[in-house]
């Protein structure tokens, strides 16, 4: 992890990193202190109950997302994202200001006006925090940074929830809580101002202040990218999800376990900080590239563990007094829950920093800041429905537990219809669980796969797993012409079909389904995609490579595009292969963790990428290991 980390000593990634977490801390400094502040002397401030001035705090908080989230997303492709940080840190000491006149004339609106205006600044941040990162950092950079973006985020939270409640508990007079937001709002400006330019993508863009058509406009761009809008969905559900737990800590840690206090701040962090650890990881997990697939392996975790939390979960309170911490840490079966929602936040991490590396990289650069709004917009509406559909829930006599354990099952036909919608999702986990459960993948040269644009992928045809290794170490999603038979599979024909294979038959066979392949390779490389071949034709049965037929001349005789050779060596005698004649006879006959090789060459040129040519450098590439 020592890559991810590195971040924090560069000038690009640094200054922006403290200038979020001094944001997110203050933001939550303020809003926890006000609420336990008017929590407990709510008489000195209104007749308006607590537990509904709470509610209100927080609704009055979220309010700006909806109103104003589209035009922060216009702003930010304007404007130089780095000039609106500091702008941003402006306007939080000027609210700082508001918020200290608020305590010294003892006025509930202003206060309450100072909380709109810190969910308006988060809000014009919003769209600047995840379209600046792909400004800034390199593609292989994306996973790292988001994860450090997100752990730091929830550790911000964490923190200044406690010493807002500490703040509002210590201090003789309320205005200090100001002062004490004014002196990290100045920490988050003077940090702002080492965050390096980064020029607007639109300048000439025209800022319509019309919240509701411009929304429609945002969603409208994200639904441009179909995996880029489900993946927004996909992050919208993890805050409802998220926020469903974290609004019940209180209430479960209380009604629940019995405990104190202190018992909800022991939930928070175990929470955060597994959720911070579960970030860290995804570089290493998906080789500092954007690893969608660890996306449904986040999932089954969210849901697993949400739903034992139910089972752990005491049917009565642990004991009829208040517990504290260390009595509650003393009950064997506080651990099993400890437990789960660790792992919850860490497959919250595997689940959400993918999705967010996915959105920055798939988003159009012109309207990435505008589809991050769209994003933030579905991100409170989502939150905003759980608590609704959580608080009727609890209302009609369901117990905490249950509504995680409801939760968790609702995760999972999320998580389904997602994978069904976009099973390219689903591939990438099935690649990703192959290649780190089955064998030891090492990759060389995949660097000479270009970013974007239309290229064809060739490579020597070992066995049945050869295009889901590659489809899983491609750092782009690529279409594969595949033998018409794998298609009978109901299960392989489903994923490979939705991941756009194109199958293919020989003119013998079948010469309509031949030219139909033809014509479909053509019009994917025409808008720009990668097309993945075996020129062999057929899986190799003695492990040598067979001649390249004439296929790609003509593929290329109609798009002249760079053929990229790959060569896979180490998968002959693997279940896969056809070592005994017939493959998938014998599981395990390598053992686990069998060692594979993938190999890059560079582009060849059109012209020069002939069956006999490539034949030699995919030979030369794989080298005497089969």
């Amino acid at each position: 992890m020592s890559g991810q980390f590195g971040l924090l000593k560069t000038r690009r990634f640094a200054p922006f990193f403290g200038t979020q977490f001094l944001g997110a801390f203050n933001d939550n400094l303020f809003k926890n202190a006000l609420i336990v502040l008017l929590t407990f002397q709510s008489a000195q401030w209104t007749e308006i109950k607590p537990e509904l001035l709470a509610n209100l705090a927080a609704g009055i908080f979220i309010l700006p997302f909806f109103l104003f989230s589209a035009t922060a997303g216009q702003l930010a492709d304007k404007y130089d994202k780095a000039l609106l940080a500091r702008l941003v840190k402006v306007l939080e000491m000027l609210i700082m200001g508001v918020a200290a006149t608020g305590f010294f004339v003892h006025s509930l609106p202003l206060l309450m006006g100072a909380l709109f205006l810190l969910g308006l600044h988060s809000t014009l941040f919003g769209p600047v925090k995840y379209a600046i990162l792909p400004q800034h950092l390199h593609e292989d950079e994306l996973v790292g940074g988001n994860a450090l973006i997100e752990a730091g985020t929830f550790v911000a939270i964490l923190i200044g929830t406690l010493a807002g409640g500490l703040l509002a508990g210590s201090v003789e007079h309320p205005a200090w809580i100001a002062l004490g937001g004014f002196v990290v709002a100045l920490a988050g400006y003077l940090t702002s101002r080492g965050i390096p330019a980064a020029p607007a993508p639109e300048p000439s863009l025209t800022v319509n202040l019309n919240p509701l058509t411009e929304t429609w406009r945002n969603i409208a761009f994200a639904r441009q990218n179909r995996a880029v809008f489900l993946s927004i969905l996909g992050i919208s559900w993890f805050w409802l999800y998220g926020a469903l737990f974290l609004a019940q800590f209180p209430a479960y840690a209380k009604n629940v376990l019995g405990g104190g206090e202190g018992s909800v701040t022991l939930l928070l962090a175990v929470f955060t900080v597994g959720i911070g650890l579960g970030s860290l990881l995804c570089e290493r997990m998906s080789g500092n590239r954007v690893e969608i697939g660890l996306v449904p392996f986040g999932s089954i975790g969210l849901t697993l563990f949400g739903i034992d939390i139910n089972f752990a979960s005491p049917a009565t309170p642990f004991a009829t007094e208040v517990l504290g911490v260390a009595a509650l840490l003393g009950i064997p079966a506080v651990w099993r829950i400890l437990f789960d929602l660790v792992m919850l936040g860490v497959f919250g991490g595997f689940f959400i920093v993918p999705l967010y590396a996915l959105v920055q990289i798939r988003s159009s650069a012109a309207h990435r800041a505008r589809i991050i709004a769209a994003n933030n917009i579905l991100n409170a509406l989502f939150m905003v429905t759980g608590a609704l559909g959580a608080a009727a829930l609890l209302s009609s006599g369901l117990s905490i537990p249950a509504l995680f354990g409801i939760a968790a099952l609702a995760n999972a036909l999320v998580a389904l219809y997602i994978y069904r919608l976009v099973p390219e999702f689903l591939l990438r986990f099935m690649a990703w669980l192959m290649i780190r459960a089955v064998y030891r993948l090492r990759s060389e040269g995949l660097e000479n796969i270009p970013e974007e644009g239309s290229a064809v992928i060739v490579c020597n045809h070992v066995s049945f797993a050869d295009a889901v290794v590659i489809m899983g170490a491609s750092p782009r999603p690529l279409r594969f012409v595949m033998d018409h038979r794998i298609f009978k599979y109901p299960l392989l024909s489903y994923i490979f079909r939705h991941c756009g294979a194109i199958p293919i038959a020989s003119a013998k066979e079948d010469p309509a389904m031949m030219e139909a392949a033809f014509a479909e390779v053509s019009k994917a490389l025409a808008a720009g995609e990668l097309v993945g071949i075996f020129p062999e034709g057929n899986i190799t049965r003695d492990g040598e490579l067979q001649a390249f037929r004439p296929g790609i001349s003509r593929i290329l005789a109609n798009n002249p595009v760079p053929v990229i050779p790959l060569a896979l060596s180490g998968l002959w005698g693997s279940f896969f292969s056809r070592i005994d004649g017939v493959a998938m006879k014998t599981p395990f006959r390598r053992g686990l963790f069998s060692r594979i090789t993938l190999r890059a060459a560079i582009p060849v040129a059109p012209s020069e990428a002939t069956p006999d040519n490539l034949f030699n450098i995919v030979r030369a590439l794989r080298g005497a290991e089969k």
